[in-house]
């Protein structure tokens, strides 16, 4: 009898502590700031390193952890300009097991013009993309539910050539959280000059259907080509779940906000001595520009 009851005592503390490692699993803490300022000069460095936030942790901490590296960010590349919307593709949001975006934040050193190069060296999985930028002229954005919609609250667009870096090492699982918690590779970008859009249907039609194609300079070889509906179903969806995100954090988009919009096509590995031009075909003026690796 007495051994009965040792046993189900036993069980019962073993129970109870599987139960209290997976509510601790479950309200895992925004990491520490040992942990962002390990991370931090991981990534200076460029030295792989793990996300602060792994992979099936919380949304909620990979916001906080963000939020820590942002700050400290501010001190070197300045004040927040914008936002940034990852896995904007129905193909990447599979490959990582989320159902919308994730939101990253745009700082003002990140941000480039002119004749850009860039040196893969100095961080870790360092990438290129064609993207879009999305320039907020007011506060009505926030409130907007459809791409015309939008479109009456934007000064215009930018072509953006996105250079993120996934800073962690390949072994290191990602997933939304995690990647959030990177602030979504933001690295650097080449941005072009505002370019107003026609409004009402025809804007609305322009930049769904344009075509944002890379090709390599020295040879004029295609890497991608995609259209600007390949975002969201359209680039200025982007917009539009941007705000949402913000506003469940209490924030809004504001006046002169650089949004970029995510991935048009796929992402491109950097390698020294390639140079790379972005050409946006069906936007006024077909504008272009690119960068240089070293």
């Amino acid at each position: 009898m007495q051994s009965n009851r040792s046993a189900r005592a036993l069980g019962a503390a073993s129970l109870l502590a599987s139960l209290l490692v997976l509510s601790g699993a479950a309200q895992a803490a925004c990491p520490d700031d040992a942990a962002i300022d390990a991370f931090l000069a991981a990534r200076a460095s460029a030295a792989p390193t793990p996300p602060p936030v792994a992979a099936g942790g919380s949304m909620a901490d990979a916001l906080c952890a963000q939020d820590k590296i942002v700050a400290r960010l501010e001190t070197d590349l300045g004040p927040v300009v914008g936002y940034k919307a990852g896995l904007t593709s129905p193909r990447s949001q599979e490959a990582f097991g989320v159902s919308e975006p994730v939101l990253g934040t745009l700082l003002e050193g990140m941000i480039l013009t002119g004749e850009v190069t860039a040196r893969p060296a100095e961080a870790v999985r360092a990438l290129f993309e064609a993207d879009l930028i999305v320039e907020i002229a007011d506060a009505a954005v926030n409130e907007a539910t459809t791409p015309e919609e939008v479109l009456a609250h934007i000064a215009g667009i930018r072509p953006f050539l996105e250079l993120p870096a996934l800073v962690v090492g390949k072994d290191d699982k990602l997933d939304g959280p995690a990647i959030t918690s990177i602030n979504v590779g933001a690295w650097k970008g080449v941005m072009g000059d505002l370019i107003e859009i026609p409004q009402g249907e025809e804007g609305v039609a322009m930049l769904a259907d344009f075509t944002a194609k890379l090709t390599i300079e020295a040879t004029g070889e295609t890497l991608s080509e995609a259209p600007g509906k390949a975002v969201l179903g359209h680039p200025l969806n982007a917009v539009t779940w941007i705000a949402g995100a913000l506003k469940a954090q209490g924030k809004a988009l504001k006046p002169g906000d650089l949004v970029s919009v995510g991935s048009i096509g796929p992402l491109h590995p950097m390698k020294p001595g390639l140079s790379v031009t972005l050409t946006y075909e069906g936007l006024p003026g077909t504008p272009k520009l690119g960068a240089r690796f070293e």
